[in-house]
């Protein structure tokens, strides 16, 4: 059933249109040779992965700053695989990874057959919670940024998804309001609550097939969008 009303179509970026997984495992093969790291990649991701997420979790809750997040993901994910990484690699590792993620921009299937459809009727819009130096590189190198009216990252706004703050923010620098808007995220607690909770419609972008509430608007494909918009 197609939403009505909608002008303004607000797209979280990692998971949802960058494939974040797939990019940071590119990212991880290429700086583990560029530093001679013996490490399975395949393990060491099985690892990550995870890892990754609960760092995210608690930068998402403001328990910890990014250099905790940069730095912990990779000392506990080594400390996993039972590799002896000292502080000066993991220093060095940290920054290699940064430099070297938006060097590989694999996007979702559908991302760009979706955009093009959507920006036709809607203005288009970006907000997440990853980092602003890195954020606008994975736009541009992956050729999406003339897509987007405003681009709201947490470190302009102050505060994270789903602090309502964040929203907030991002509607004002769009011009518009909470009634016109949708919100299209991976993240279920981020994304989803966070702007259903300040009135804003969502569409949940799923490729893991969770159970959440049968309310909430539920797809595992990008092109699927054209069912509600």
């Amino acid at each position: 059933m197609k939403l009505k009303g909608i002008t303004d179509v607000f797209f979280d970026l990692d998971h949802t249109l960058w494939d974040f997984d797939k990019n940071s495992a590119l990212t991880f093969d290429k700086i583990f040779k560029i530093n001679n790291i013996s490490v399975n990649i395949k393990d060491f991701l099985k690892h990550y992965e995870p890892i990754n997420l609960n760092y995210w979790k608690l930068y998402r809750e403001e328990k910890i700053q990014k250099e905790v997040l940069r730095y912990g993901r990779l000392h506990d994910t080594f400390k996993a695989v039972g590799f002896n990484a000292n502080t000066e690699l993991i220093d060095k590792l940290s920054v290699d990874y940064i430099t070297h993620l938006s060097g590989f921009n694999h996007l979702f299937e559908n991302t760009f057959e979706i955009l093009d459809y959507l920006s036709v009727n809607y203005t288009l819009h970006i907000i997440t919670n990853g980092f602003d130096e890195v954020q606008y590189k994975k736009m541009s190198y992956s050729k999406i940024t003339h897509y987007f009216k405003t681009i709201t990252n947490s470190e302009i706004a102050g505060v994270k998804k789903p602090n309502p703050k964040i929203f907030n923010y991002a509607l004002n620098l769009a011009n518009t309001n909470a009634s016109k808007s949708v919100m299209i995220g991976d993240s279920y607690e981020a994304d989803i609550l966070g702007a259903k909770n300040i009135g804003m419609d969502v569409v949940f972008f799923d490729v893991n097939n969770l159970e959440v509430d049968n309310n909430i608007k539920q797809i595992d494909n990008l092109i699927q969008l054209k069912k509600y918009l």
